[in-house]
């Protein structure tokens, strides 16, 4: 298998430096899976120096149409369409290599350690800031405190994130920034402030809560923002994306983005979504839906959140955690405020997406789409749900009469699947995580990982939605194994289906004439091999409008 990637990469070093010299080029491999009915599998794609694909086919068909054209013959490879994740944070992702990982951290202790060698390279006075514990994953699985960081940083600020993004865990230098009281009874909307038995708060803020700690913060310089957008995107080519939805950018974000965009910096498409009922929304409604000339950045869709998440109890359930009686969960924006901001959408020809991720977040995401949306329900809306995580038996079919798109990241249930049902007790798990129900109810799935919070691999989300089973191969046949996919609709998943999602399944999401030639070259072929070797598909090249944007290091 090595001399084998070595020879597709040699191939690959030698031809890409020419394909833009010429004004076709013709590339042939062993297996390219389109993703068009009528043409499933061909043996080349012919694309000009735009990057626009002129036609597929038999390789000797092309060459003789395209006598002059520049050949890029990949021998064994498999070439599929640019995957697309559904739903992701570019900047988030991009700050994880600029802050504090801590990923993977099995306790508190080394959490710590890891801070502490992160800190050595701090300048005094400087926030350290870090993202990625997750108490789940701890022997005792209770909420960290304040004071478990204090001892080790009892001068210097720390905040850090949850790996869901939906909690945050503060020193009491960083409370202590917050200009407001934070002792007391009082909660934010759309948010709860962990405090003990005496009023005072413990260091856990979570979803709205957050908002206290991050205000108190320096604020970000630019040059570092940006650099955390190009960070960002140089990881997801890496691992085969041509395409991401950004899953809340403001104004200033999106501003990032066509600086980017202008120089020609952009090394894959972004649909950037509006960050709630904020200042871009203002713009779209104001300006109308925005699309650069380039064809890599657009933003025509706004992000809302109806709830938080299932891992800190934040996601809005009917009725109480199973594993924490009295506790339904949190809306982070209640049913009025979900009607309003899609009411003010529509109205603007905006597509919503919200965050839902509790049956009650999933049900109030319904009811306010249905009350909207009215007759235009049936249309070609496509309106999604963020996450649709935990669906009451009664809402499941309602996505696809409502034609409701179900954006879902797989690796969510391999990652919770230790400690969901302990949430939600034996009957509320059997519409959670329902990948099948959905999709042969008539719902179109549009996959992702929601990275940072799960990995921006998405050979790990190919693998989880064929397998439900973790690196491991646990447990044995899968969890709840009749919400499986085939290899084939989660390939569909993080190409065509999340095009459609984005408005751009004329352009991209499958190879065709007239399209954009947005590629991925493999030295695997994910639809022939066992589904639990997806997790180590190769990745040789990443291409986008005909460009290699990354090629695998010998």
């Amino acid at each position: 298998m090595r001399i084998r990637c070595l020879a597709l990469a040699a191939a690959l070093a030698l031809s890409t430096s020419t394909v833009h010299a010429a004004d076709v080029t013709v590339l042939r491999a062993r297996t390219i899976h389109t993703m068009e009915a009528d043409a499933p599998r061909v043996q080349a794609i012919a694309f000009d120096g735009s990057g626009r694909i002129l036609g597929t086919g038999p390789a000797e068909a092309l060459a003789a149409r395209y006598p002059d054209a520049e050949p890029l013959d990949l021998g064994e490879a498999t070439v599929v369409p640019g995957l697309i994740d559904a739903h992701g944070h570019v900047a988030g992702l991009g700050m994880t290599k600029l802050t504090a990982d801590l990923v993977g951290t099995r306790d508190k202790s080394e959490v710590l350690a890891r801070l502490r060698a992160f800190a050595r390279d701090l300048p005094a006075g400087t926030w350290l800031i870090g993202r990625g514990w997750d108490q789940n994953d701890w022997p005792e699985r209770d909420f960290p405190t304040a004071a478990d960081l204090d001892a080790a940083f009892p001068d210097r600020a720390v905040w850090l994130e949850r790996i869901d993004g939906h909690a945050g865990w503060a020193n009491s230098v960083a409370m202590r920034a917050v200009t407001r009281d934070l002792a007391g009874d009082w909660q934010p909307e759309g948010g709860r402030i962990v405090r003990d038995a005496n009023g005072q708060p413990t260091g856990i803020f979570v979803d709205a809560a957050s908002a206290l700690v991050d205000a108190a913060r320096p604020p970000l310089d630019e040059a570092l923002a940006e650099r955390a957008l190009v960070l960002g995107m140089q990881d997801a080519v890496a691992h085969g994306l041509t395409g991401a939805h950004d899953a809340g950018v403001d104004l200033a974000g999106l501003e990032r983005y066509r600086r980017l965009a202008d120089r020609g910096a952009l090394p894959m498409r972004i649909t950037a979504m509006a960050a709630g009922d904020g200042d871009a929304l203002a713009a779209l409604c104001r300006d109308g839906l925005y699309r650069h000339p380039s064809g890599r950045l657009q933003m025509r869709t706004v992000k809302v959140y109806a709830d938080g998440a299932l891992g800190s109890r934040g996601a809005a359930l009917l009725a109480d955690y199973s594993d924490d009686a009295g506790n339904r969960g949190l809306m982070v924006t209640s049913p009025e405020g979900l009607h309003e901001v899609a009411r003010k959408a529509m109205d603007c020809g905006v597509q919503v997406a919200t965050h839902a991720i509790g049956d009650r977040g999933n049900h109030e995401v319904l009811e306010a789409y249905a009350d909207v949306l009215g007759d235009r329900r049936d249309g070609e809306h496509r309106w999604r749900i963020e996450h649709a995580q935990v669906l009451a038996a009664e809402d499941l079919p309602r996505l696809a009469r409502m034609h409701v798109i179900a954006s879902m990241q797989p690796t969510h249930a391999t990652s919770d699947m230790p400690w969901a049902e302990d949430r939600l007790g034996p009957a509320r798990i059997v519409g959670a995580y329902s990948w099948r129900q959905l999709r042969d109810s008539g719902t179109r799935l549009a996959l992702g990982s929601d990275f940072p919070v799960e990995s921006v691999d998405p050979r790990l989300g190919l693998h989880a939605a064929t397998t439900r089973s973790d690196a491991q191969g646990l447990p044995v046949g899968g969890w709840r194994p009749e919400e499986k996919l085939t290899a084939f609709e989660a390939l569909r998943g993080f190409t065509l289906d999340a095009a459609f999602a984005g408005f751009a399944e004329n352009e991209v999401g499958s190879l065709a004439a007239g399209k954009r030639a947005d590629f991925v070259v493999l030295a695997e072929d994910p639809l022939a091999i066992a589904p639990a070797d997806l997790r180590e598909l190769t990745v040789l090249a990443t291409y986008v409008d005909g460009q290699a944007v990354y090629r695998r290091p010998e």
